[in-house]
């Protein structure tokens, strides 16, 4: 059975950091190439930060370049995302993607 289980989202000021977690279980996570897309409220899913499977180019939105970072983990089947001076207009509920598969969300707030 196929989870994603995020895990590190909360409410943050602006300026602040947080780093989202998403464990994968139930397929070949060193396979496939993982993301992170965002949702704001009326807003469409918008993707936020892609890796690779081994090696290779990541690639980000314009909007989160030079403050987020996304890595994984293949000998823990987790990627991440360490988000770094965050601003209001990141507060949205951040989703993992991996493979077909849509992780449930962890809510993130930027707000003083």
């Amino acid at each position: 059975q196929v989870q994603l289980v995020e895990s590190g989202g909360g409410l943050v000021q602006p300026g602040g950091s947080l780093r989202l977690s998403c464990a994968a279980s139930g397929f070949t996570f060193s396979s496939y190439r993982a993301s992170w897309y965002r949702q704001a409220p009326g807003k469409e899913r918008e993707l936020v930060a892609t890796i690779p499977t081994i090696g290779g180019k990541t690639n980000y939105a314009d909007s989160v370049k030079g403050r987020f970072t996304i890595s994984r983990d293949n000998s823990k089947n987790t990627v991440y995302l360490q988000m770094n001076n965050l601003k209001p207009e990141d507060t949205a509920v951040y989703f993992c993607f991996i493979g077909v598969w849509w992780g449930q969300g962890t809510q993130v707030t930027v707000s003083s």
